[in-house]
């Protein structure tokens, strides 16, 4: 019987990622999900709502400074880094030997800034689309480059 490497499948945007995996007959299932516990809150649940303020030298007067960064972009990031972090440690464990990464820009950018180099040295492929939502049965079609057909027992 010949040997097929572990394929990891990860389904990600900035507030869910679905770890998906192969069976024995190459159907696709979901072995872990993960969800930002950040995703749904309001900005002012994720830190100051109101901006700074600022004195100019020559007046009294404060004007507003606006915030640098948007706090739900932020949140994205972070949850990001946890995908990767999961990611990494699938690699150290050495659960899987090739992986796929199906996400937005934003967030295939931020997974792939941090994993580390054990989990990137396994990467065969990326699509830039968000799947995190497509059931398992649907998602052949997106991932062909990457997944062997399923194989149904004969009767």
């Amino acid at each position: 019987m010949p040997h097929y490497l572990r394929i990891l499948i990860v389904l990600a945007d900035g507030e869910h990622a679905r770890f998906v995996r192969e069976r024995e007959d190459n159907a696709l299932y979901t072995d872990v999900v993960l969800n930002s516990s950040e995703a749904h809150k309001r900005a002012s649940d994720l830190g100051s709502d109101h901006p700074g303020a600022s004195f100019h030298s020559d007046s009294t007067a404060r004007h507003a400074i606006a915030p640098e960064h948007d706090l739900h972009d932020l949140a994205k990031e972070r949850f990001a880094r946890h995908v990767a972090h999961q990611i990494n440690g699938a690699a150290k464990a050495e659960t899987f030997d090739e992986l796929v990464i199906a996400a937005p820009v934003h967030a295939l950018q931020a997974i792939r800034a941090a994993l580390d180099s054990a989990a990137s040295g396994r990467i065969i492929g990326t699509v830039v689309k968000d799947l995190v939502k497509t059931p398992d049965h649907e998602l052949l079609p997106h991932l062909g480059d990457w997944v062997r057909p399923v194989e149904r027992a004969r009767r």
